[in-house]
């Protein structure tokens, strides 16, 4: 079954394009962020791994074993702007893990094969 979407795709690749050209307004952000999450768990369809970007926004992708209770055994937990950067392309996830902007637990929590996004690229 496909992702559902919530955000509109032409009003999250607006935000994303925004924040891009330095519009952190919280509306801007979050929206930007729901996109582009929902468009992860579209790109990559499953259950396997929590991806989590407080406050904005959580989804579960990437095919595999699905959990059902408690903390899932596979998370990605970043900041808003460092989840934009890697949906973007404007940092690397093997960068951004280096550096501790990413906290990711899990063996099927390496996103760096699905990043960046397609649909968050400037067109």
């Amino acid at each position: 079954m496909p992702a559902r979407r919530r955000t509109d795709p032409v009003a999250g690749r607006a935000a994303l394009a925004a924040w891009l050209d330095g519009d952190t307004s919280r509306p801007t952000t979050t929206t930007a962020v729901r996109f582009t999450l929902e468009e992860l768990a579209a790109v990559a369809p499953g259950n396997a791994v929590e991806v989590r970007v407080p406050p904005a926004g959580a989804v579960q992708a990437v095919a595999g074993p699905r959990h059902t209770r408690g903390t899932p055994p596979n998370v990605v937990e970043t900041d808003p702007a460092t989840w934009l950067d890697l949906a973007s392309g404007r940092s690397t996830w093997a960068d951004a893990v280096t550096a501790g902007r990413v906290h990711a637990s899990g063996e099927r929590a390496d996103l760096a094969d699905l990043l960046p996004l397609q649909a968050a690229r400037r067109r």
